[in-house]
């Protein structure tokens, strides 16, 4: 249904604005805001927009807004093939992720998958992809990580998907796998904590680590997504 997104299916990450978000982002992440992420001729449209909200109470002096969904308290799932379609902003500074995180809370520790992460700063970035997993063991810049060229990434639709069981996580795109991350099944939780649920994100972040110099000219900028798909074996 056009509006807002399906409330019995997503909820709103807006922890962090009034302290700022994590990676020196520049955003503020709204909550039950059209402006921001709304669903329209059946894709959900998550817009970053130049725009500040100074008379929200959890305002953090942010100059820009964008949503962050998550399926926290709602859904999450240990192994399962995932798949979602979407199109991403082609405007610099913007940093859209399609991840997972795990229920535990705890990060790095509880681990993160980076299903989709698209860097905004420069064009060529915006015409790749990359695939990254967080977790004790290695996590930031250390977290193994590959990236795929996509020069219709942010002029069309695209698959990103996730294989993730027991043994194995592989990320991929259009049907073409480019990361694959092995359990070592040494017992070590800092370097396989996959085997406990994980929840979905989507969102589109301003600045920051990954995004960049911000150009305000081409802003509202979306993540358009078509549709998100688990699968699980039972």
């Amino acid at each position: 249904m056009p509006g807002l997104p399906d409330a019995s299916k997503w909820d709103y990450d807006t922890e962090y604005n009034q302290r700022g978000w994590w990676n020196n982002e520049l955003q503020y992440y709204s909550r039950n805001r059209e402006d921001n992420a709304r669903v329209a001729d059946g894709k959900l449209h998550i817009t970053a927009r130049r725009q500040r909200l100074s008379t929200a109470w959890d305002f953090g002096g942010q100059n820009y807004t964008s949503a962050r969904l998550i399926t926290r308290g709602k859904a999450s799932w240990t192994y399962g093939r995932f798949e979602i379609r979407a199109k991403l902003p082609c405007t610099l500074g913007t940093w859209p992720a399609i991840w997972t995180l795990g229920t535990g809370g705890v990060w790095p520790d509880d681990g993160e998958i980076d299903i989709m992460e698209q860097n905004g700063f420069s064009n060529a970035d915006k015409q790749q992809v990359l695939g990254t997993l967080h977790m004790r063991g290695a996590f930031g810049g250390s977290g193994p990580s590959a990236v795929r060229s996509l020069p219709n990434a942010c002029t069309d639709f695209n698959i990103y998907h996730m294989t993730w069981d027991a043994n194995r996580i592989v990320i991929g795109v259009n049907g073409s796998d480019y990361q694959s991350y092995a359990n070592p099944h040494n017992g070590q939780y800092a370097q396989w904590p996959f085997d406990r649920p994980q929840y979905l994100l989507l969102n589109v972040a301003i600045g920051g680590t990954l995004g960049g110099w911000v150009d305000d000219s081409r802003l509202p900028a979306s993540m358009e997504v078509d549709f998100v798909r688990v699968y699980r074996r039972q």
